[in-house]
């Protein structure tokens, strides 16, 4: 019987690790599943620099229009260190993934996630709101 596919397609397909080319540089799934995380963790970081130095309240929610306050720069610094600790620690909970994709520490990542997320809503309603809104 003739192999239609050519010899070793089934094996080079479903026997090998599978691996990226970025850049020239050869990647494992698992490095790049990290490499996207940290760029979500980038992002993250990057609404804090810019949070920082915006001269008008910057907003929390999506959608939503930021709310009246009395003091917009400690407001904006007070959101600008919660989306840097937010995106610091997103960063971190990405290390997990570094063991494999079929490894039980990506529950870690994917709890500490939805955990983090609402740590940060209530500390941005029950702290940062409650103390600069006019």
């Amino acid at each position: 019987m003739i192999n239609i596919w050519g010899r070793g397609f089934f094996e080079n397909t479903f026997l090998k690790r599978e691996r990226f080319f970025y850049g020239g540089v050869e990647m494992e799934g698992r490095t790049m599943g990290f490499a996207v995380w940290c760029g979500v963790g980038g992002i993250i970081l990057c609404l804090a620099v810019y949070a920082c130095f915006a001269k008008r309240p910057v907003g929390f929610w999506a959608n939503v229009k930021a709310p009246e306050v009395t003091d917009v720069r400690r407001y904006n610094r007070a959101v600008a260190k919660l989306f840097g600790i937010l995106g610091m620690v997103t960063i971190g909970l990405g290390f997990p993934l570094l063991a494999g994709q079929n490894s039980a520490w990506v529950l870690i990542s994917v709890v500490g996630v939805m955990a983090e997320s609402i740590a940060a809503m209530a500390v941005y309603s029950l702290v940062i709101e409650k103390k600069y809104r006019k």
